[in-house]
Formats: C-alpha cells, sequence, structure tokens
C-alpha cells in the first residue's frame, strides 16, 4: 500500500530546510490526512499542534494552517476547549447517508447521460483509467481519490452546479467509509467493480438516462451492501469509531 506515514514526512521536511512558503503545511496537512484516511490515525486521535510541530520539526503556524484544512474537509474536528481531533464515524447516520448517496449516484448519472459534452468524456474516461490502475497496483489511497475524482466529473457533466456540490460532500464525508469498504476485500477490489464504472461510462456515453440509471443504483446497493455486512462483523469493532 503506497502510504506515507508522518515519520517520513518529517525526515523529508528535516532534509529540506529551506522549503517554500507555505509547503510545510501542506506537507503536514497531505501526511495527516493519508493516514485519517488510511485508519493508521483512528478516529477521535488527539491532533496536538505542539506534539505535531515537534514531530515535523516545524513552527506551529504551518500545523495549525493544516489542521484548519483537514477541519473544512471535515475529516478533524475542533472540540469546544479548541483541542482538534480525528473526526469520528457516526455509524448511527449511515442509514441516512447511504439514502443521500444513492440518490445522487443516481441522478447525476442519469443527468450525465443526458447533458454531457465529448470534453466530459474525456475527464471522466481519465479518472476511470486512474482508478483502474490503483486497483491493479492495490493503492487504497488512490482509489479512494480517483473514486471520488470520477463521480464528480461525472456529475460535473450532468451541468447542475448544486447536484454536483451536494455529491461532491457526501463523496468527501464518506471517504473513510471508502476504506473500510475496500478493506473488506483485503484492499483487492473484485474486477467486476472496476468494470462497474466502465458500464456507467458506456451509458453515460450511449446517451441512455434509463440505464444509466439502474447502473447507478446498482453500484451504490453494492457498496451499501458490502459496508453493512462488515459493519455487522466483529471486525469493525477493533476501530474506535
Amino acid at each position: 500500500m503506497k502510504t506515507k506515514g508522518i515519520e517520513q514526512a518529517r525526515a523529508d521536511v528535516a532534509a529540506k530546510p529551506d522549503r517554500v512558503r507555505g509547503s510545510g503545511a501542506q506537507t503536514v496537512y497531505l501526511s495527516l490526512r493519508q493516514s485519517i484516511l488510511d485508519l493508521a490515525l483512528e478516529p477521535g486521535s488527539s491532533l496536538d499542534e505542539v506534539s505535531l510541530s515537534e514531530q515535523f520539526k516545524m513552527s506551529r503556524t504551518p500545523i495549525r494552517e493544516a489542521l484548519v484544512r483537514l477541519v473544512a474537509e471535515g475529516l478533524a474536528k475542533t472540540l469546544p476547549n479548541r483541542n482538534t481531533v480525528v473526526a469520528t464515524i457516526d455509524f448511527a447516520q449511515l442509514p441516512v447517508y447511504f439514502e443521500a448517496l444513492t440518490l445522487m449516484y443516481r441522478v447525476t448519472t442519469r443527468a450525465a447521460a443526458v447533458h454531457h459534452m465529448p470534453e466530459h468524456l474525456v475527464a471522466i474516461r481519465q479518472y476511470e483509467a486512474a482508478y483502474a490502475r490503483a486497483v491493479g497496483e492495490r493503492d487504497v489511497l488512490t482509489m479512494i481519490q480517483a473514486n471520488r475524482d470520477f463521480h464528480v466529473a461525472i456529475a460535473e457533466a450532468g451541468g447542475n452546479i448544486y447536484f454536483t456540490g451536494l455529491f461532491q460532500r457526501l463523496l468527501d464525508e464518506g471517504r473513510r467509509i471508502l476504506r473500510l469498504y475496500y478493506r473488506t476485500f483485503d484492499d483487492r477490489l473484485p474486477k467486476q467493480y472496476v468494470e462497474e464504472h466502465t458500464h456507467l461510462v458506456e451509458a453515460i456515453e450511449a446517451g441512455d438516462a434509463g440505464r444509466a440509471d439502474t447502473l447507478a443504483t446498482e453500484h451504490a446497493a453494492q457498496i451499501v451492501r458490502q459496508i453493512q455486512s462488515y459493519i455487522d462483523r466483529d471486525t469493525v469493532s477493533k476501530i474506535d469509531l
């Protein structure tokens, strides 16, 4: 799995003392973001500015900037006492989340089939290919990002900025859920799930809104089933969510 831990990021920073202004915050942000998405930093873990400043050998300013970005993405949360922690995963709200996610899969894919332009298909296919490569390499973090970009590109092809904004928010909020989903396969995603993306693209390109809707519904349903099955097993109890 191609992840970059905090220790490696710290070594990189120490080796480059003359980094460009702002790059320190970016380094911290990317390292912490990867650790959060991969669940190496578990939900509820403290993100203490002083400790992180010592770990990354930086002042607290870039640390604070990185934490602000993580909070804005919903990956971290600032508590009333002003401490920052990794955001928890509210499993009680998952049925509501899945309902909204499934709806957005359907409406954005259907709209893309009706309203897409040739340039939209170029972008969609690029992300489809990036996702397939990541699956082949078992590069989970790239899978998560490419999947998100793929579906956002489909939403953009649909031409409704409100649908796109809402779907983007749902996909971003669900990245750790998607990580759990990949974990159910030991990060060896079956080829059939990669092919589902291909079928979605084909339906969009053909302008077949009905088929696009059906495929999107099935695509969402299998994700929901797999995650719910995982939650019902004892494995999820090993993570403090």
